[in-house]
């Protein structure tokens, strides 16, 4: 049971949820208006990004911020081209062969 709940914390190097969302809005932003400005239905679909790894919102939020999304998370791109590019491979090869 410590090690699922210690796999679902946030590596130390990562930022605050909290301190994430206060650089959105420091920069002028919120979650809410950086989802409608890129085209969501969902104002809230950025929020998706805080807590779990999803490249194309990290990358939203990190440009609205103005920094790179693995300064922001940078557990979820270390060891990146070792594992995490192979089973993305295998996800795709799938999704083409069905």
């Amino acid at each position: 049971m410590n090690e699922k709940s210690a796999s679902k914390k946030a590596s130390p190097k990562d930022w605050h949820r909290a301190d994430i969302v206060a650089a959105v809005r420091k920069a002028g932003w919120s979650l809410r208006k950086l989802a409608k400005h890129h085209g969501y239905a969902c104002a809230t679909q950025l929020t998706v990004a805080l807590d779990r790894p999803w490249p194309k919102g990290e990358r939203l939020i990190a440009e609205a911020i103005g920094t790179d999304a693995q300064t922001i998370w940078p557990s979820r791109y270390a060891d990146k081209d070792t594992t995490g590019s192979n089973k993305r491979n295998c996800q795709q090869g799938n999704r083409k062969a069905a």
